[in-house]
């Protein structure tokens, strides 16, 4: 059981470290002016998008459910906490996919200042989630 949680807990950090690091990709790609670094910036996004992100999130979620399934059988109010930033991590992802896939086709309208604004979102889900800790009922 332990090593179920352990791994639960590798893959929500590595999904949500990319989650972190991503909106950081789009402002230097909001910044970019010559093709190189927007092609590079292109393939940044996809490995990261593609290759960390998508896998963490989709493990997250399954050790997640097969924890929940298997030993929280009486669901607690911390369990409904972490299934709500869970659901909101997931929106947060496929907003990216959104914002990547508009990069992809160069059709993206919005300025570095937006995305340095949807750059500090990560930083209030963790603020929040320390909250969630610190308020938890025992």
């Amino acid at each position: 059981m332990l090593w179920v949680k352990a791994l639960h807990i590798i893959f929500m950090v590595t999904w949500f470290a990319g989650l972190f690091y991503l909106p950081r990709l789009f402002v230097y790609h909001a910044m970019a002016q010559d093709r190189p670094s927007l092609e590079r910036f292109k393939v940044m996004e996809r490995k990261l998008f593609w290759g960390i992100m998508t896998p963490g999130g989709v493990l997250t979620i399954v050790f997640g459910v097969w924890l929940w399934l298997g030993w929280f059988r009486g669901a607690s109010g911390w369990l409904h906490a972490k299934m709500a930033l869970t659901a909101l991590l997931v929106a947060y992802h496929l907003w990216c996919a959104l914002l990547m896939r508009d990069f992809a086709a160069e059709r993206n309208k919005r300025s570095h200042v937006w995305f340095r604004w949807f750059n500090e979102l990560p930083s209030v889900v963790l603020f929040a989630v320390v909250l969630l800790v610190v308020l938890k009922p025992f």
